[in-house]
C-alpha cells in the first residue's frame, strides 16, 4: 500500500500542478495538495481520522453544486465531448462534469483510507 498511496500522492500532485491554468486554480490546488496528503500520511500508516472526515464531507458537499452539469452531460448522445478541450469552452457543463469527476476520485480514496484507518496503522484523532 505505500507504493499505491505514494503514486496517488504523486497523481494528485499532477492534478494541482495541472489546474494552474484553470479559472479557479486556488480551491483546485488546495483540494488536490490536500489529498497528496492524505495520500503521503497513509503511504507511513498515519491516518488522520477528523481530517479525512473533514475532507470526505466539504468533497462530498461541494460535488453536489456540480450536480446539474454532469446530468447534462449524461442527457448528451456523444459522451466523448467531455475530453475535448475545444468543447469545454462552448459547452460548461463539461467542465462542471470533470470537476465532479476529480472531487469523485477525491471522495474514493477518502473512504477507502477511511476504511483502512480503522483496520490499520497509527491514527492520530486530534
Amino acid at each position: 500500500m505505500k507504493t499505491v498511496n505514494l503514486l496517488l500522492a504523486v497523481m494528485f500532485l499532477v492534478f494541482a500542478f495541472l489546474q494552474i491554468n484553470d479559472p479557479d486554480p486556488v480551491l483546485w490546488i488546495i483540494i488536490y495538495g490536500a489529498m497528496a496528503a492524505v495520500c503521503v500520511m497513509a503511504a507511513f500508516r498515519y491516518y488522520v481520522r477528523w481530517l479525512i472526515i473533514a475532507l470526505l464531507i466539504g468533497y462530498v458537499i461541494y460535488s453536489t453544486t456540480f450536480f446539474n452539469g454532469v446530468m447534462e452531460w449524461f442527457r448528451q448522445d456523444d459522451k466523448s465531448v467531455l475530453f475535448d478541450d475545444i468543447m469545454k469552452m462552448r459547452h460548461p457543463y463539461i467542465e462542471e462534469s470533470r470537476e465532479f469527476l476529480g472531487l469523485v476520485i477525491c471522495i474514493i480514496i477518502l473512504l477507502i483510507h477511511l476504511l483502512l484507518s480503522r483496520r490499520q496503522g497509527r491514527r492520530i484523532t486530534n
